[in-house]
């Protein structure tokens, strides 16, 4: 019995120095001379210069390059952004589409504009605008190509013009902020008010004024009516009046107020025959006591006041563009 004994353990022994041996193969396998972690594996960083104080850049969140403010102050001429020889900052702001050059105004004096980099709050900056760095509420202003189109909100008394032989208010007053050399699409006549489209576009301006395109345009008509403004008058402009050089029917047209013995009428039409909306009511037995254009095809009046002009940008455009196939 004792030798069976001996036997036993002889084999007891071999069997733990086999199963030690293979333990220590797994160990290996998984990371020769430490243990397996459960941690996440960070790689080495290949740059020997790089600090192992500052925070790898697999553990980062990646974010875009800053603009090389040193290289644009060297070219604006100073670290403010301003340059005697540049373009005034609410007018680069206006005609990048930010808004009327009163609202950019406006945006500058709450701070919400940053010149490369630092916040500008006066007014007076002069910039390149080819080279200045600008955010507006901390978005990057992207520049426009050399196309311009505007709307503008023409006050009444104003030749759609840009110079007028009798001396009266013409378009160069409103575009003189404009380094643009802009030219009006279609008319509105010296009494009518309301949105008339200015552009450097050439191919834009004939498409939005070519009748083969049937660019509606919308007014708001302000006629006597102390009785009311008739339904049958409506449909007499929707059906068609004639006129001294043909027949002419507005789109769509309806009532949109009455008050103190006069209404309010909304016409829509895309004929651009001259004083087209004025001989119609007048072929109805209602002068128009005052006309604004609100709508030139996708493009509204707003909330520009008379003499104000916002620059056309974005889809905005993109669908002006598209309604004339361009």
């Amino acid at each position: 019995m004792s030798t069976r004994g001996s036997d036993s353990d002889a084999r007891d022994a071999r069997d733990d120095e086999r199963r030690s041996s293979r333990s220590g193969e797994r160990r290996s396998h998984a990371a020769p001379g430490r243990e397996r972690s459960t941690a996440p594996r960070v790689r080495p960083n290949p740059d020997p210069a790089h600090d192992a104080n500052e925070p790898s850049a697999n553990t980062t969140q990646r974010s875009k390059p800053k603009p090389d403010y040193d290289a644009i102050i060297e070219q604006t001429g100073g670290a403010d952004g301003h340059t005697d020889d540049g373009v005034r900052l609410q007018k680069v702001l206006a005609s990048a589409g930010v808004g009327s050059r009163r609202r950019c105004e406006v945006l500058i004096e709450m701070g919400a504009v940053r010149v490369n980099g630092q916040r500008v709050t006066t007014l007076g900056m002069k910039v390149d605008p080819a080279t200045a760095i600008i955010h507006v509420r901390d978005r990057r202003l992207e520049m426009p190509d050399g196309t311009v189109t505007i709307a503008l909100n023409k006050p009444k008394h104003v030749v759609s013009a840009m110079h007028d032989p009798e001396g009266r208010r013409d378009l160069t007053e409103f575009t003189a902020d404009y380094e643009e050399r802009l030219f009006h699409v279609g008319r509105l006549d010296y009494e009518t008010e309301g949105l008339l489209l200015l552009t450097n576009d050439g191919e834009l301006a004939n498409r939005l004024t070519h009748p083969s395109y049937e660019v509606s345009k919308t007014y708001l008509v302000e006629v006597d009516a102390p009785e009311g403004f008739f339904r049958r008058l409506i449909k007499q402009l929707v059906t068609g009046v004639e006129l001294e050089d043909g027949p002419a029917a507005a789109d769509k047209a309806h009532v949109v107020d009455e008050f103190k013995g006069r209404s309010i009428v909304e016409v829509t039409l895309h004929e651009g025959r001259n004083r087209i909306v004025r001989r119609m009511f007048d072929a109805i037995g209602y002068p128009v006591r005052r006309l604004v254009r609100t709508h030139v095809g996708t493009i509204t009046l707003g909330d520009l006041r008379p003499g104000e002009s916002r620059v056309i940008t974005g889809r905005e455009l993109e669908n002006l563009r598209r309604e004339v196939r361009l």
